[in-house]
């Protein structure tokens, strides 16, 4: 350490004594230099590490650090560097910008509004209407005028005139098909969604549908295939054929004024009789098939021929012995389908809400307290055991109590919902296949 040291001096000294200007500006410290402006002290002269390094390197590289560094610094944007930068960012990256458009804004006039008003045992009733500035909501608890729902930002809570309160908002596919006018039976969207997944439709497929009935499946296979599919609904009864045509043209008309954007206009409703329309099918290639009508063995043997090899066949039947009597159709006509899979699609609600409390206790704590017995002493020792354990589990659920009351919460209750839906139907998902040649 010692010898280091004093290499460290040798060399210092040596520096020292070589450089020109130490004699003189050891002999006048306060002597000034030849251009005349006085000389800084070492303290006041010294170099941050990042510009020593830049004095370090070449022109080029040394302005290549300063960017950096400038880059680096917290120092806000001029306004023209911002425009700069999202110019890039619009360049580089489209359909993030895209996205970024215009959001849906207030309720206007023409656009459906859902309102939702709370009624007993936790239940919630929804009514759905089509904003007009002469119209009035009317609902159990007083009316509301559509006046005074236009302009206003969704999720807001309005009063009726019986001081009733609605949450209004626009309605989503699946309550609209559910609310909107109806003739037949409609397909629930519990089983559309097990049908798309079915099918596996994609953007730009072409989808056949028989029995348009109300419009329900024709909205969810339009919103599947996207602008650049197709979707051919066929229906041979006049008034299901003209509602569904209306429910979807209102749906498209309120889609509109509300998000912005156009709903796709790819649905071709036709007024006829699939079974005869065989020459039409010849013209067709079909990503997929969607049978929902009464027989739909009739219809296999007519659209079979435009299904792609590999494509999916989805029926949706009301009982099973209409399924026994589709597989007994394709096994007697020889029809290249294969059977994968039948399915019954339930759905099962649930309520959840906080217990009762009394004196800290749930009510359901308090009544088996309260109906507990004591023991004879001449029974079993395995009774005596689960006495032990169930006075263990009383005087835990009272710490359950007092945490509850220290932390300001309370049990729950979770039981299944008073109200179920009820609706069954019965899905089959045939394939075709190529047939062996013999």
């Amino acid at each position: 350490m010692r010898a280091w040291r004093s290499l460290r001096r040798a060399a210092a000294s040596s520096s020292f004594s070589s450089s020109p200007s130490s004699s003189s500006s050891s002999s006048s410290p306060s002597s000034f230099p030849a251009d005349g402006k006085p000389r800084r002290r070492a303290w006041e002269a010294s170099l941050s590490p990042l510009e020593r390094v830049r004095r370090l390197l070449p022109p080029e590289e040394a302005a290549a650090v300063a960017q950096c560094a400038a880059a680096a610094a917290p120092a806000q944007a001029c306004p023209q560097e911002e425009k700069e930068e999202e110019v890039v960012t619009a360049a580089r990256f489209p359909a993030l910008v895209e996205a970024a458009g215009p959001r849906p804004g207030p309720f206007r006039a023409g656009e459906l509004a859902l309102a939702e008003v709370r009624r007993k045992h936790n239940s919630t009733l929804k009514l759905l209407c089509r904003l007009a500035a002469s119209a009035v909501l009317t609902s159990p608890g007083g009316v509301l005028p559509h006046r005074d729902i236009i302009g206003q930002l969704p999720g807001q809570v309005l009063r009726t005139s019986g001081g009733a309160r609605l949450l209004l908002r626009r309605p989503s596919l699946e309550e609209y098909v559910l609310l909107m006018p109806r003739g037949p039976t409609i397909s629930y969207p519990k089983d559309i969604s097990a049908m798309l997944m079915m099918i596996d439709v994609h953007p730009g497929d072409t989808v056949l549908e028989t029995g348009s009935g109300s419009g329900a499946l024709s909205l969810f296979l339009s919103r599947a295939v996207g602008p650049k599919g197709r979707v051919l609904s066929y229906e041979i009864r006049d008034d299901h054929h003209h509602l569904a045509k209306k429910n979807y043209r209102h749906w498209r008309s309120a889609w509109e004024i509300g998000h912005m954007d156009e709903w796709p206009d790819n649905v071709e409703f036709i007024l006829k009789d699939i079974s005869t329309a065989a020459a039409d099918m010849k013209s067709v290639t079909l990503d997929a098939v969607v049978l929902d009508m009464l027989n739909p063995q009739c219809a296999l043997p007519v659209v079979h021929p435009s299904l792609k090899q590999g494509g999916v066949c989805a029926v949706y039947l009301a009982n099973i012995t209409q399924v026994i009597d589709l597989l007994d159709r394709i096994r007697s006509c020889k029809l290249p389908f294969l059977c994968e899979r039948i399915i019954e699609v339930t759905h099962r609600s649930w309520s959840v809400l906080p217990a009762k409390i009394k004196n800290c206790k749930s009510s359901q704590m308090v009544e088996t307290q309260e109906n507990s017995e004591e023991p004879p002493h001449n029974e079993y020792e395995e009774i005596h055991i689960q006495n032990q354990a169930a006075l263990k589990e009383s005087k835990y659920n009272e710490s359950l109590c007092d945490a509850a009351e220290t932390n300001h919460s309370v049990p729950y209750v979770a039981r299944p919902a008073y109200w179920q839906e009820a609706h069954s139907a019965f899905l089959t998902k045939l394939r075709k296949f190529r047939p062996l040649l013999s």
